[in-house]
């Protein structure tokens, strides 16, 4: 099962499609166009079933083998872009302003709709195929979306499948982790109170800029002196705001925000517990409060045991090799669809491109055949002809 010639021949369509979607980024749950884009190519394909609106814009369509069968094999792909203004100069670069696919979910889209019209055209399975179209991966939840609104119950899903691309790895090759895979993703935000006034008289004031950059310091400790040396925890503080902006004003709050990233259950209530008693503590210190707002989001990602070896032997078929990934401490919202049903996620090599969430990165259109390969592979090899 090397990289099929007909995704070889399908390259130059997909590329199109793939670079339309990219000219037309769209933000969260915005993803009107993209998932129009996306019923009208399902229906012309021909699958039996296209529903939209799961999930409020995901879009889903159903594949029936050749055979019937009792497995239903699901194969998501996110539709969503960024809110990162492009630099990349290409022919296909985002026409909205301060808008792009900077994370490859038009590449993602893409392939699944290729890997769709391959399964759509051969049948050559025994059972169901369901393609997932999922909008607002990044932070909006999506994924959580689409579960609650019963992608996995109304069409009886028993297995859910995804994947990823990865710069820095060669374009085509695969990479995978059985267990814990990406991290838990949280937010804080800090609002440092203060006394205000003049910044020729700060003895009159409570000086929040002052407290808030020495809880910024404090907050490092967390990781540092209260988790395990050996255990994976990120704390970044990633804003600081001011209610003034003039240079001889000492204002009355500064806000803080960040995030907070955990690969297990007891480092994530450590982290938040910590936070709040290190800000507020450290605040009060100064003569100021801090009021902390600590919300939990995307849970651990966790690949299930079997199926993370199926999607493996399928990899090495399409590549001749998977690689053992490690662990990433960037956050998945597919964790809510493998908190529902077995399944697994998969990296495919992007190339020596720029990272993702960078102006300057692109999706590799090189990657498509085998990105292809692996999707239609894994719904083969998952729901296998009889005789």
């Amino acid at each position: 099962m090397p990289v099929r010639n007909r995704f070889a021949e399908m390259l130059p369509e997909i590329a199109a499609w793939r670079r339309d979607i990219h000219a037309h980024p769209e933000i969260l749950f915005d993803t009107h166009r993209t998932a129009a884009l996306v019923a009208g190519k399902l229906r012309a394909f021909g699958c039996d079933e296209v529903v939209e609106g799961i999930g409020r814009t995901g879009v889903v369509g159903v594949i029936r083998g050749r055979q019937s069968g009792e497995g239903v094999v699901a194969l998501r792909a996110d539709m969503d872009a960024l809110p990162i203004e492009e630099a990349t100069g290409a022919p296909w670069a985002s026409t909205v302003k301060g808008a792009m696919h900077a994370c490859g979910h038009d590449g993602h889209t893409a392939m699944l709709l290729g890997a769709a019209k391959y399964l759509a055209e051969t049948r050559a399975f025994a059972g169901t195929v369901v393609v997932v179209f999922q909008p607002a991966e990044e932070g909006g939840g999506g994924g959580r979306e689409m579960v609650e609104d019963g992608l996995m119950d109304r069409w009886g899903v028993t297995e859910v499948y995804g994947m990823h691309n990865w710069p820095g790895r060669p374009v085509g090759s695969f990479a995978i982790r059985e267990g814990r895979f990406f991290a838990a993703t949280d937010s804080f935000e800090i609002a440092v109170e203060g006394v205000g006034g003049h910044a020729a008289k700060p003895q009159e004031t409570v000086d929040p800029v002052l407290a808030a950059s020495h809880v910024v310091l404090a907050l490092q400790s967390v990781v540092s002196r209260n988790a395990d040396p050996v255990s994976q925890v990120v704390l970044s503080v990633t804003a600081v705001e001011s209610a003034s902006k003039a240079f001889n004003v000492i204002p009355p709050r500064v806000t803080l925000r960040g995030t907070v990233r955990t690969l297990d259950a007891e480092d994530r209530d450590m982290a938040e517990r910590r936070l709040k008693a290190v800000a507020e503590a450290t605040a009060s210190a100064y003569g100021a409060r801090a009021e902390v707002r600590y919300a939990r989001g995307y849970p651990v990602m966790s690949n299930h045991p079997r199926e993370t070896e199926h999607a493996r032997e399928v990899a090495r078929a399409v590549a001749g090799a998977c690689e053992e990934a490690p662990l990433v401490m960037g956050g998945e919202d597919f964790a809510y669809m493998l908190e529902a049903r077995p399944g697994a996620y998969i990296l495919l090599g992007n190339g020596d491109t720029a990272m993702v969430h960078h102006p300057a990165y692109d999706f590799n259109d090189e990657a498509i055949p085998a990105g292809c390969s692996w999707l239609a592979g894994m719904a083969e090899a998952r729901l296998p002809l009889r005789g």
